[in-house]
């Protein structure tokens, strides 16, 4: 692994976390399935926009057509817009803790469900990530978190995780900026007939609220999105998801740093150990593929 590819892997983590602290700024004022559904056709517009400049084409192989609809169904409409539903009621922090198990979950879904052998350093790290994940569901679930908010989360995170162990290669063939953006399209449609049939429309536009929405639309949607394909295509995705160990720390600090939201001792124990266990996994992995 390269130095360029290390920094894209450590800038990604970073972008990616802060998702869920914009998020939590976002659905304070508008509802989270129609504000997720405007942002994904706003970004899916800029992003097929640019790959058309950039001359690429939207005659996808059979391989993307098929990841455009699965992670456009799966990343965008399940795993974000249910996290966005999801903090109407529960912190960023707790969310982002969730959703960094993903990788957690793809291993333990390989294993139940594909016949994946898992080595005993893999094991190790499912153990130690999950019993991270419980310390702190131990201390929030004392303090009265919403339930609902937690279980939407985590079928976010499991509908990631399918998504990931369904669709591999994606980004071989090109075209990577254009299938970012057209999956943006089936995430948008999808969350726009559920907010049409489960939503009152309104919206608070205000000066923090549009910048938190339109930093979610550009950075994290497209940017971060644009830098996982690319980096997946260029040191393959088992190294590339090593980086989401960083997730669980760079979400708390930043929902911490920037929403103020409490950081219990239960919280910092827990997301090292949750790191450390996603870190195990993931370098079990490369050593299985070495």
């Amino acid at each position: 692994m390269d130095i360029r590819a290390i920094g894209m892997g450590l800038l990604f983590a970073l972008i990616w976390s802060s998702a869920f602290t914009s998020a939590r700024i976002i659905v304070a004022d508008a509802p989270p399935l129609a504000i997720s559904a405007l942002r994904f056709l706003l970004a899916g517009l800029i992003g097929v926009a640019i790959a058309r400049m950039l001359g690429q084409s939207w005659h996808l192989t059979r391989t993307q057509w098929r990841a455009v609809l699965i992670f456009g169904l799966c990343q965008n409409a399940l795993y974000l817009g249910l996290n966005f539903l999801a903090m109407t009621t529960i912190e960023a922090s707790l969310a982002s803790i969730i959703a960094s198990t993903m990788p957690l979950i793809v291993a333990l879904l390989g294993w139940v469900a594909l016949g994946e052998k898992l080595s005993r350093l893999a094991a190790l790290g499912l153990v130690v990530g999950f019993g991270g994940v419980v310390l702190i569901m131990a201390g929030r679930l004392g303090e009265g978190v919403d339930l609902f908010g937690l279980i939407l989360c985590i079928i976010a995170a499991s509908a990631l995780a399918i998504a990931t162990l369904t669709v591999r290669n994606a980004s071989s063939g090109g075209n990577v900026l254009m299938i970012v953006g057209l999956q943006m399209f089936v995430g948008s449609a999808v969350l726009f007939v559920a907010s049409f049939l489960l939503e009152t429309w309104v919206f608070n536009w205000n000066p923090i609220m549009l910048s938190a929405f339109a930093y979610t639309i550009l950075i994290p949607g497209l940017f971060a999105t644009w830098i996982w394909f690319s980096l997946v295509g260029r040191i393959g995705a088992v190294k590339a998801a090593t980086f989401h160990f960083l997730n669980p720390f760079f979400g708390v600090a930043i929902a911490a740093l920037i929403l103020g939201e409490a950081l219990r001792l239960t919280d910092i124990i827990g997301v090292a150990v949750i790191c450390a266990g996603i870190l195990a996994v993931q370098l079990s992995k490369q050593s299985n593929t070495a």
